[in-house]
């Protein structure tokens, strides 16, 4: 039997312009709880509103900077809040909205936090690691985050970095913008 693989790239972006995020035919408010869990697995719940309230919990256990193992079901509002009781004592619920923006086959998550005003991340699920996309017109990318667990949601949740130290870190590793563009441009 096959593990359900999720292969993702995490790219930390500028904070995208209010017309572009009103453009994005989805659009979700989300809640996560990270729980208590075994070592080497995140599990967490999550609560998603839009159009409808969706619950969900999730369990992955990572395999490489972009692949892990995802083991996800939609539950109900009480099992939902039954699994709240588990919650990680050193970790906060984190809060975002999320805007999907689909384009050239792929969806582009852009996930907007609360606690910064000039950044958002970038995520986009692939069929293999090697696959190249590229970026839509109007997102900028600082850098691909994939392999910095200090932004993993996981991590956020015990703690933010502040957006002055990400900014100077993007700044320090010479951003060159893709295809003469800072804006979008073909990621290998």
């Amino acid at each position: 039997m096959t593990e359900p693989l999720e292969i993702e790239r995490k790219f930390l972006i500028e904070m995208p312009d209010r017309t572009l995020l009103d453009r994005c035919p989805v659009r979700w408010e989300m809640w996560q709880t990270y729980l208590l869990s075994r070592p080497g697995v995140s599990a967490r719940v999550r609560r998603r509103v839009g159009e409808t309230e969706q619950f969900f919990h999730t369990e992955k256990l990572r395999r490489t900077d972009r692949t892990c193992v995802e083991r996800e079901r939609e539950i109900t509002r009480a099992e939902y809040e039954t699994l709240l009781r588990q919650q990680d004592p050193d970790r906060v619920t984190i809060h975002k909205e999320r805007y999907c923006l689909p384009e050239g086959g792929l969806v582009f998550e852009i996930d907007v936090y609360p606690f910064w005003r000039r950044l958002a991340v970038m995520e986009v699920e692939l069929q293999r690691e090697e696959q190249s996309f590229t970026v839509p017109r109007g997102l900028r990318v600082l850098r691909e985050v994939s392999g910095d667990r200090r932004l993993k949601n996981a991590a956020l949740a015990g703690h933010v970095p502040p957006e002055e130290e990400l900014l100077a870190e993007a700044a320090g590793n010479g951003i060159t913008p893709l295809h003469g563009s800072p804006e979008c441009g073909k990621i290998t």
